[in-house]
């Protein structure tokens, strides 16, 4: 039997649901005397007065801090922007905030569930005695400001209150997915130095158990500067071989205390810069790199991002009474971390832990969507990959349950698809069958001026105003934000973003440099953001080892705020950098269209994209190349404007090595236990040499290039290569697989 949850019923019996959006242009008139006759107008404000932007974010969600801030934007550059220095912060202090109002409200902060159908709700109130009782723990143990604790987790509740736990103590917390391998997780965790490991025996995917004890065994194993682990048993029982694991404390009974020291807990005030997590780039060009966010700017963003433009309001306020939040996700991609920020708002979470296609015996596609309409979610995010699969899976939404509460629909990941959008579309609306009356909520309140024109504008260009909202966002892991995504009074276009989100100078620069309209250019951001990197942990000049130890943050100002004790410069962050200094360069290829909408076309750069999971080229090569039988290889993802992710390997072989299936199925192994079965190439091609560049790269980016159909003399200087006459078996490969594409399409 299925449970369907419910949330207590409305103050209202028809809430308006004024977009969020327009709320806030409502209070700039209001409280700032600031109207804007478009959004691009005020985008443009909030992209050039950058001081005046961020301080109405502030004010608007009315943040707090003991100490007042002397400034909003104290250095505007890029790298090393300073935002409000002297106020303090703290993730768990913002989310602690709706702990009583929500709760009064009949709330819960977190929904979850998993593939054995096994739902559990975490109240507020119980969210934050689990919090206040594992941080009480967590500081008994030694752990201080700026010491790191990673997690090896899926997406279940423990996983929200441990980072809790860990970030009120002013801890800097890191989570890996139990899906990836010991490999993939040390190449991150050994560069941090974690004091505390937090992991679970083992998972549940895809209707299998998988056992993670023999991992969590070699992570402590190797991992010296851990000093405890606590272990959740995700699994239930003693059928694992925790035995493995030495000298570990429960995560259950750690979280169990209930006494007045949990009842008077209260995270501690931090600077407004300092370290909240370290996650991590994609590894292109050696060992993932160790990404440091701020609680500051990480609180921020995030509230504009989901709420200005995501639309997901307050679970308790009228306006968005009884909001339901779920981003599909693994605990190995940053949409964790957005799923997360629902709570910073006093929005009810809804997680879901498991394979949202099924298993591999009986794939199913409307497992997310039978979870969803179980739980009442308003806003469904997920993958456009996830999209795409539903769609030629030819599941009916009318069949998954009462799904009417959904009024928004999220994607990120990669480009979704005009097809995949529509298909969305047209479910949602067989599953309508009352028209509501366009903007009637729109104008209630309004704020007077050419808006009002804007909306007639928009009504004529879609008359049906009850299609379901689509919010197609990019961003990234390197930022913890958005760039481009949506706006609820902006018209939709299939296969488009509507819009640059709000404090985010971005740009389509061309190769000289130069903004460019309707074309497709390099993505570039040219202000800073609040929630951009403080730096990259351990990085040379903005960490310093004391005595040749593990690098934390310098303690010399007693802090512990984590800065760089030496002014980094531009090189820290040199991938973002190198091109365009003091600009930050995304490595997206991006069209802005003459009315605002954005396209994204893929990534510029070699980094792999699949399913919404990025990988670096590194990681893929440290794995394929350990066997003996490789001598050399490379690999390409093909991701391009929606299309289905095609991902070639090359292999250069020893002599007398035949590419086989039986060194196919070797091949695909080393991927799966290194990184994941995610990351499994879809063919591989035996080759006789990798192209490289005099210098010994690997020439990834042209023969992307070249098999995204440009022409050789446009994507490769042959004179800077060191064996160009290889070449001629890419440039005929390609032009086999455009012509078999092509013929596909046809």
């Amino acid at each position: 039997m299925r449970e369907t949850t419910s949330p207590p019923p409305s103050p209202s019996a028809n809430p308006p649901f004024i977009p969020q959006i327009t709320l806030y242009r409502n209070w700039l008139s209001e409280t700032r005397g600031l109207s804007f006759d478009s959004y691009d107008a005020l985008w443009r404000w909030s992209t050039t007065d950058l001081d005046a932007f961020w301080q109405s974010v502030w004010d608007y969600f009315e943040l707090q801090s003991p100490t007042p801030h002397s400034a909003v934007l104290a250095e505007r550059r890029m790298p090393g922007a300073q935002w409000f220095p002297g106020a303090q912060v703290n993730y768990a202090q913002q989310v602690f905030r709706h702990v009583e109002p929500a709760h009064a409200a009949g709330f819960a902060a977190i929904l979850s569930r998993n593939e054995k159908g096994q739902h559990r709700e975490l109240g507020w109130p119980e969210l934050r005695r689990q919090v206040a009782s594992l941080a009480l723990h967590l500081k008994a143990q030694g752990v201080e400001p700026g010491d790191r604790v990673a997690a090896y987790l899926p997406n279940i509740p423990e996983a929200m209150v441990a980072f809790l736990a860990v970030v009120s103590l002013g801890g800097v917390w890191s989570i890996c997915a139990p899906d990836m391998g010991t490999n993939a997780v040390l190449d991150r965790f050994k560069q941090i130095a974690p004091k505390v490991l937090i992991a679970c025996d083992g998972v549940s995917y895809g209707g299998r158990d998988f056992d993670r004890s023999a991992v969590v065994a070699e992570l402590q194993a190797a991992l010296p500067s851990v000093q405890h682990v606590l272990l959740y048993r995700n699994l239930g029982g003693d059928q694992f071989a925790t035995n493995l694991i030495a000298d570990y404390a429960d995560f259950t009974g750690a979280t169990a205390r209930n006494d007045q020291e949990t009842a008077a807990f209260e995270p501690r005030w931090l600077p407004f810069d300092h370290p909240l997590w370290i996650v991590y780039s994609s590894g292109t060009t050696g060992l993932p790199k160790p990404i440091v966010h701020g609680h500051g700017g990480t609180v921020l963003v995030a509230l504009a991002l989901k709420t200005l433009h995501n639309d997901v309001g307050c679970s308790y306020e009228a306006n968005s009474w009884g909001e339901r939040y779920h981003w599909y996700s693994s605990t190995g991609w940053v949409m964790w971390n957005a799923q997360m920020s629902g709570l910073l708002n006093g929005t009810t979470c809804c997680i879901y832990d498991g394979n949202p296609g099924g298993s591999k015996d009986k794939p199913d596609w409307t497992t997310l969507w039978r979870f969803a309409a179980d739980l009442g979610v308003t806003f469904f995010g997920a993958g456009a990959a996830f999209f795409a699969n539903c769609m030629k899976a030819g599941i009916e939404l009318s069949q998954c349950g009462d799904l009417t509460k959904v009024r928004a629909l999220g994607t990120t990941g990669s480009p979704l698809s005009p097809e995949a959008q529509n298909w969305g579309t047209q479910q949602f609306r067989k599953l309508h069958a009352v028209r509501p009356e366009p903007f009637d909520e729109l104008r209630t309140g309004s704020v007077e001026g050419s808006f009002d024109l804007a909306q007639d504008r928009l009504r004529q260009a879609q008359p049906e105003r009850e299609d379901i909202w689509w919010c197609n966002i990019s961003g990234g892991t390197d930022f913890a934000g958005a760039f481009i995504g949506g706006n609820r009074e902006l018209p939709l276009v299939p296969g488009e973003m509507q819009c640059r989100l709000l404090g985010c100078a971005v740009e389509a620069w061309n190769e000289e440099g130069q903004p460019v309209i309707n074309e497709v250019g390099e993505l570039v951001c040219t202000q800073p953001i609040p929630s951009m990197p403080l730096y990259f942990w351990g990085d040379q000049g903005a960490m310093e080892p004391p005595g040749g130890g593990a690098a934390h943050p310098p303690r010399g100002s007693g802090t512990g705020s984590g800065r760089p004790s030496a002014e980094p410069g531009p090189r820290y962050l040199s991938s973002y950098f190198d091109m365009y200094p003091h600009v930050w360069r995304h490595g997206d290829w991006l069209k802005v269209t003459p009315s605002g909408g954005c396209i994204i076309y893929g990534r510029s750069d070699a980094t792999i994209n699949r399913h919404g999971l990025r990988m670096g080229t590194s990681e893929l090569y440290s794995a394929i190349e350990a066997l003996p039988e490789v001598l050399d290889s490379m690999v390409v993802d093909l991701e391009y404007l929606g299309r289905e992710s095609y991902m070639p390997l090359f292999v250069v072989l020893r002599a007398g090595v035949a590419l086989d299936d039986a060194m196919k199925a070797r091949l695909n192994n080393a991927v799966k236990t290194a990184l994941s079965p995610r990351f499994v190439p879809n063919d591989i091609f035996q080759v006789p040499e990798i192209p490289r560049t005099l210098s010994g790269k690997k020439q990834e980016l042209p023969i992307k290039k070249l098999l995204l159909g440009q022409p050789l003399e446009k994507v490769v200087n042959q004179d800077a290569m060191a064996n160009p006459a290889c070449l001629a078996w890419y440039v005929q490969f390609s032009e086999n697989y455009l012509s078999k594409l092509s013929k596909r399409a046809a």
